[in-house]
């Protein structure tokens, strides 16, 4: 009995012993991805859900996490210290982390947008200046101390590439120490908060001169056209872009890029059309050069500094 029993013992230790020595599977590979935040993180989060199921069901073999970090900065920061791997980013965002997160621009959005009068796919635009039609000015010099109205401080099309336009044409002087001054030129400047905005104002002749950008709703800016004289154009103005860590090794960085190139498929435009723009079309490879490199010039002559708003 006793040797029954010592000989069940050693059995079972030996089993175990085997168990421990069995091979185990490996740990899947963790990919970050980082999402704009337009709208509170929660809402973000669930809308994105069909994305993280087609990008682990193209991957395979990784476990995809969305985060929605409560600002751009945040997003610039989890790339830099490696707490995200991709990021889906507008040209201003991506350029900073390009610049101080050490991230690189692999894709370009290809968007539906308006060159002039051409409906186009294209991963850049371009703004223009208008003025109403009976308006006396026939070209941006004649403007020094009106009235301007712009969406926002820190819009590349409505605001930092027509700053850069006055700089080049010499009627704003470039600033040596801080942000380019649109008071240097302009007797009154407006934020208004969109385009929209700016176009009742100088509709109503609270402004003399506004922009608009090829990358609005088609209607909308066909009617602006329509109504108004363009003075100047600036651009081209870079659409949205897809930046990756450098943590992002190969050959995981190859995949990935891969599969989101795959999002190109027409089934998948509506659930893009969430995370990128409105009128996402696809993707394309790029890089920061080619890409950025118009609106980099454009930030270098202005100095304007990224700001934003925190999203609860």
């Amino acid at each position: 009995m006793m040797l029954r029993l010592l000989t069940g013992v050693l059995g079972l230790l030996l089993v175990i012993g085997l168990g421990g020595c069995l091979p185990q599977a490996p740990a899947k590979a963790r990919l970050v991805v980082a999402i704009q935040p337009t709208l509170s993180a929660a809402e973000m989060v669930e809308q994105a859900r069909p994305l993280e199921q087609y990008l682990e069901q193209r991957l395979g073999d990784v476990d995809v996490e969305i985060y929605v970090p409560l600002t751009q900065a945040g997003v610039i920061e989890a790339l830099r210290f490696g707490q995200a791997h991709v990021a889906f980013m507008g040209p201003f965002p991506a350029h900073l982390a390009v610049e101080r997160a050490d991230a690189e621009l692999v894709l370009a959005e290809v968007r539906e947008v308006i060159h002039g009068q051409q409906k186009v796919e294209a991963p850049y635009y371009f703004s223009y200046w208008v003025v109403r039609p009976d308006s006396p000015h026939t070209r941006l010099a004649d403007l020094r101390g009106r009235r301007a109205c712009f969406p926002s401080p820190v819009s590349g099309s409505g605001y930092i590439a027509p700053m850069a336009k006055l700089i080049e044409l010499g009627l704003l002087p470039q600033p040596a120490r801080g942000e380019v001054d649109p008071k240097a030129f302009f007797g009154e400047v407006l934020f208004a908060g969109g385009y929209g905005q700016c176009w009742e104002a100088l509709k109503a002749g609270q402004v003399d001169v506004t922009i608009i950008a090829g990358d609005v709703p088609e209607s909308f800016y066909r009617e602006v056209l329509a109504n108004t004289r363009v003075l100047e154009q600036q651009g081209p103005l870079p659409s949205h872009a897809v930046v990756v860590s450098k943590g992002l090794r190969e050959p995981l960085r190859s995949r990935v890029v891969e599969a989101l190139l795959g999002l190109n498929a027409p089934e998948y435009r509506p659930l893009m059309r969430q995370f990128i723009s409105g009128l996402f079309v696809g993707f394309q490879r790029s890089d920061a050069a080619t890409h950025l490199g118009s609106f980099q010039q454009f930030v270098k002559l202005t100095r304007v500094a990224f700001t934003e708003r925190v999203n609860p």
